[in-house]
């Protein structure tokens, strides 16, 4: 095979044919027409002499042939993207750039606030997009360059992933300000699993990290209203009896409610990763924003909670 005669854009059409399984899904991310993918699967079809993928009622499925060379063509890939970001310079004053981010709404109460308040006295033409992105379509999206940070618990991504963790916090329980619990002189185990709880569920099919936990401690909790959001359950809290177990800092955050320790020992902490794709390594605006989050959730790790 003589390389010199081959498009090298065509294995940019390959690696989204075989991420997608869809020719029209594949064009649509790399910005061209369907007719226009499959004339480039056809060139690549002659190039290699074999099909490269099936038309199937799951969508397009990878022959072995492609199956034996979508890592290698990842890797180059990955390899010229990266050759390009080295020459890269970035200065945030000048800088107009859009950075797309994966985070959940709790994560979004904790840090948005800082980050966007930070991001207009250093960087003030900086735009971000968040956007919630369920863990099994991460990779894709910071692989493509759709996605430029996750910022989520731990998962166990593809090894192309990198990660770091940000900070870490404690999970209480909070109640209405005259919520009669408060009148028994603490909140004990007993107390706990008496009251009537809010489950957050921001992830359809995901348990609650709370319950998980629980569970772990042989504990069930009565649960009477299950949310998607941790946002409107403060309101919630303020208007019933009901109780929510929630990260310390989210609590801190929210007004007019108790928020009382956790009646168990060694409970465990919530914890939050950066995630960024490979690729982006060394890219000299993401290797920016990196730091600047990271230097962010440093200052919210080490602030007294009050």
């Amino acid at each position: 095979m003589n390389l010199s005669k081959i498009d090298l854009n065509l294995f940019v059409v390959f690696d989204a044919i075989y991420s997608e399984a869809n020719l029209t899904r594949a064009g649509h991310i790399l910005g061209i027409t369907q007719p226009a993918v499959s004339n480039a699967l056809a060139r690549l079809r002659e190039t290699f002499n074999d099909p490269l993928f099936i038309r199937t009622s799951q969508g397009m499925v990878p022959t072995p042939m492609a199956q034996n060379i979508i890592g290698q063509v990842r890797e180059a890939l990955t390899l010229l993207r990266t050759s390009i970001q080295h020459c890269d310079s970035f200065d945030p004053t000048e800088a107009d750039k859009l950075f797309r981010l994966s985070i959940g709404d709790l994560n979004e109460a904790i840090l948005l606030p800082r980050l966007l308040t930070k991001l207009q006295e250093i960087a003030p033409n900086l735009n971000i997009e968040t956007q919630p992105i369920s863990p099994r379509e991460t990779t894709k999206e910071l692989a493509s360059g759709r996605l430029d940070f996750a910022i989520d618990a731990p998962v166990n991504y593809d090894i192309q992933i990198k990660h770091q963790k940000l900070f870490e916090d404690n999970y209480v329980c909070v109640v209405r300000e005259d919520h009669p619990v408060l009148g028994n002189g603490g909140l004990s185990l007993d107390h706990y699993l008496e009251l009537n709880h809010i489950q957050i569920l921001p992830r359809f099919g995901q348990a609650d990290e709370v319950d998980i936990v629980l569970g772990r401690l042989g504990i069930q909790r009565r649960v009477v209203f299950t949310a998607q959001h941790y946002l409107v359950a403060p309101l919630i809290v303020r208007k019933s009896d009901l109780a929510m177990t929630v990260p310390e800092r989210f609590a801190r955050a929210q007004h007019d409610i108790r928020i009382l320790p956790l009646p168990f020992e060694d409970f465990p902490t919530m914890e939050v990763h950066l995630y960024w794709h490979e690729s982006s390594n060394e890219d000299a605006s993401n290797v920016w924003m990196r730091r600047c989050i990271l230097e962010l959730c440093h200052e919210i790790e080490h602030q007294p909670i009050i």
